[in-house]
């Protein structure tokens, strides 16, 4: 494969993920209300499993507790983008950094 076949791969699934991620926005600012009120209890649910295992990780206290701090900020900047209405775009990717991050955290812990 040619640099400019793998070029126009990589544009490719590129175009396929944002197209994707705007499918998802869009509807998720059609019924924002419900999504935003389920996320809420889903993601302060992974956040908090989150937690719990990086409190129970034997890893050096100063990065557990960055780590931690993360994993509070970021669901705690999720919750309150909801409560203050911020725009749909801004509440959907707060919901998938702090998921993301947390899934992320969860992992790691894991292993």
């Amino acid at each position: 494969m040619t640099h400019s076949g793998h070029k126009s791969l990589f544009t490719s699934k590129k175009v396929k993920y944002f197209k994707y991620y705007t499918n998802l926005l869009a509807e998720f600012k059609r019924a924002q209300t419900g999504y935003a009120t389920i996320a809420i209890i889903g993601q302060s649910c992974i956040g908090s499993i989150a937690a719990m295992l990086l409190l129970m990780s034997d890893i050096q206290t100063a990065a557990m507790l960055t780590l931690l701090f993360l994993v509070t900020i970021l669901c705690m900047a999720y919750n309150g983008a909801v409560l203050a209405q911020l725009k749909p775009k801004v509440v959907f990717n707060l919901l998938l950094l702090s998921v993301s991050f947390n899934i992320l955290v969860i992992i790691c812990s894991l292993f």
